[in-house]
């Protein structure tokens, strides 16, 4: 066992001296008292309700108020929604080698559209990719102006009933844009 002393290199002093530290009281009151302060943590942690077994709802947009006060499940009908945000590339590819980044600017906008539509199935538009790349693997630019639709997905095998389509939107200019939500076509 690699860090232990064996008992024929160990002197007797050295085992003396741990064995009676072990046993001493100051050391006994340590070692309880840190047990029962990370009970506390522990029990603290746990949630004082066990009927609320319930899980919550992750975002506050997951789940509709009715009038009574009871929340339900929104439909597939408006969860269906397009927006248009602006991406910082810049910061998301900072410090990445050179050959790496192009790559990461496309992983980053799918990173960006999974957490801004909440939902798991990306897909890119072909022309998106190329506006990612027209600089090359090396300077990507700085950010792009990008289209999120949130549609249902038709397909019979899907695992999620949305997806998330991302698209290009050509701007001139950078200021002043905010997120917008795009009515629907």
């Amino acid at each position: 066992m690699q860090g232990t002393i064996s008992a024929a290199v160990c002197p007797i002093w050295y085992k003396e001296e741990f064995a009676s530290a072990a046993l001493k009281p100051q050391n006994l009151a340590l070692f309880t008292a840190t047990q029962q302060t990370t009970a506390k943590r522990t029990a603290k942690s746990v949630p004082t309700n066990p009927t609320s077994s319930a899980p919550r709802p992750r975002h506050p947009q997951a789940m509709a108020r009715t009038k009574s006060g009871k929340t339900t499940k929104r439909s597939a009908l408006e969860d269906v929604v397009t927006r248009e945000y602006t991406i910082h590339l810049h910061k998301l590819v900072h410090g990445r080698s050179f050959k790496k980044r192009a790559p990461t600017a496309v992983k980053s906008v799918v990173a960006f559209a999974q957490k801004a539509m909440g939902t798991q199935d990306v897909r890119l538009d072909p022309k998106l990719n190329q506006a990612l790349w027209t600089q090359g693997i090396k300077s990507v630019p700085h950010r792009i102006r990008v289209r999120l639709e949130r549609k249902r997905n038709d397909e019979e095998n899907a695992k999620e009933k949305l997806f998330t389509y991302a698209t290009h939107v050509p701007v001139t200019s950078f200021k002043g844009l905010q997120t917008t939500v795009v009515d629907a076509e």
